[in-house]
């Protein structure tokens, strides 16, 4: 594990396979010029290369470490969007010691199949000892959101991940509750499109490369007219239900809108398939033997000590608001006061780190969170 140093120039990619991201043209960024950001490269326990870029301002930080952790399809950089203040700006400036995680899914990093599981039995133990390795720091906090979320929430209620005391979850946790049109497509047209295609792409909207991507694009340019930019209405179709899915348009400035077709790429059917199991079974469930990992994950006591703070934003249609509030009731059943429940009017799936005025409405919460 090798540490490669720090480098001061807005980062475009610090993927182990060299960024598929970074090969497409940026609106803009939320990347600070007056923050170091210094990428270390290290392994999953499967051998996987991933990294890490550490996040530093111009005084040293006084609190412990946050580790953030993306969801699928995306990468690290989803955190630092084109707006007036990211949620790690808010971070960085209270104190923390910023750690954003390139898991197996981000896009600088594939595209390669993968499952929940990989990533809850190799990646966020590896990457929770890395951190810890580095800092000297006996434990970190966590700010996961969507599908880090998920295989992150899977490591911890396996007791995989026993170093973190913290877990501010945005958007889902052990509960995936979809749209009724989700639903359809994720068990009734995904088993279609897997025979055809190892991954849907969010970025075809640019640039289709296959006939299938072309009839994919074709059929939702037809049938999303809710804005001109052709990737924000790919991802409604990948990723949620409603026009569009996992924002709200009224929550976003025009540079973040444009930013986001190319952070965008490549999410596995593998990951389709065990999403279409854990929302037919009512919970997260693992689909392979990985070691540690749990068959189910809300049928008995979570095996961590660690506090959950659940972001509920109310106007998600990639996961339903009731997602957060099922596992909010399984953890009162289990340890009564000890975890919260936020819920968070007129914000979609994304909007609490892409939103214009989340800095003022969300990041608070957030850092009063990790603070507690």
């Amino acid at each position: 594990m090798a540490d490669t140093g720090t480098t001061t120039a807005p980062v475009q990619g610090g993927g182990a396979a060299g960024g598929g991201a970074a090969r497409r043209a940026r609106a803009g960024t939320g990347i600070r010029p007056w923050h170091s950001n210094d990428v270390h490269f290290f392994s999953a326990d499967d051998g996987l290369g991933l990294t890490l870029i550490r996040v530093r301002g111009e005084q040293e930080p006084v609190k412990g470490p946050v580790l953030l952790v993306h969801g699928a399809g995306v990468r690290a950089e989803l955190f630092r969007p084109p707006v007036d203040r990211t949620i790690v700006d808010a971070l960085v400036d209270d104190g923390f010691d910023v750690w954003l995680l390139n898991w197996r899914a981000s896009i600088d990093i594939g595209p390669i199949p993968w499952t929940l599981d990989d990533a809850a039995a190799y990646d966020h133990p590896a990457a929770v000892r890395y951190v810890l390795a580095q800092t000297g720091a006996e434990t970190l906090k966590a700010l996961v959101h969507c599908q880090g979320s998920t295989s992150f929430c899977m490591s911890a209620v396996a007791g995989l991940v026993p170093q973190v005391d913290v877990i501010v979850a945005n958007s889902v946790s052990l509960h995936p509750v979809i749209p009724a049109f989700s639903r359809f497509k994720i068990g009734t047209l995904r088993p279609l499109m897997q025979q055809v295609t190892p991954y849907l792409n969010p970025a075809w909207g640019d640039g289709p490369d296959t006939l299938f991507s072309r009839l994919a694009r074709g059929t939702v340019m037809a049938t999303h007219w809710e804005c001109d930019n052709p990737v924000c209405r790919m991802v409604s179709f990948t990723y949620g239900s409603g026009r569009p899915a996992l924002w709200r348009h009224e929550n976003l400035n025009d540079a973040t809108h444009e930013w986001l077709r190319g952070e965008f790429a490549e999410a596995p059917m593998s990951f389709f398939a065990q999403m279409a199991e854990c929302v037919k079974q009512g919970q997260l469930v693992s689909v392979s033997h990985r070691p540690g990992l749990l068959d189910r994950y809300a049928d008995a006591p979570p095996r961590t000590d660690a506090r959950f703070a659940l972001l509920e934003p109310e106007m998600n249609r990639c996961f339903l608001p009731e997602s957060q509030e099922r596992t909010f009731a399984f953890l009162q059943a289990h340890r009564p006061g000890k975890d919260t429940l936020h819920r968070i009017p007129g914000y979609g799936h994304l909007d609490p780190f892409l939103g214009k005025d989340a800095s003022r409405d969300v990041h608070p919460l957030i850092l009063a969170e990790l603070n507690g």
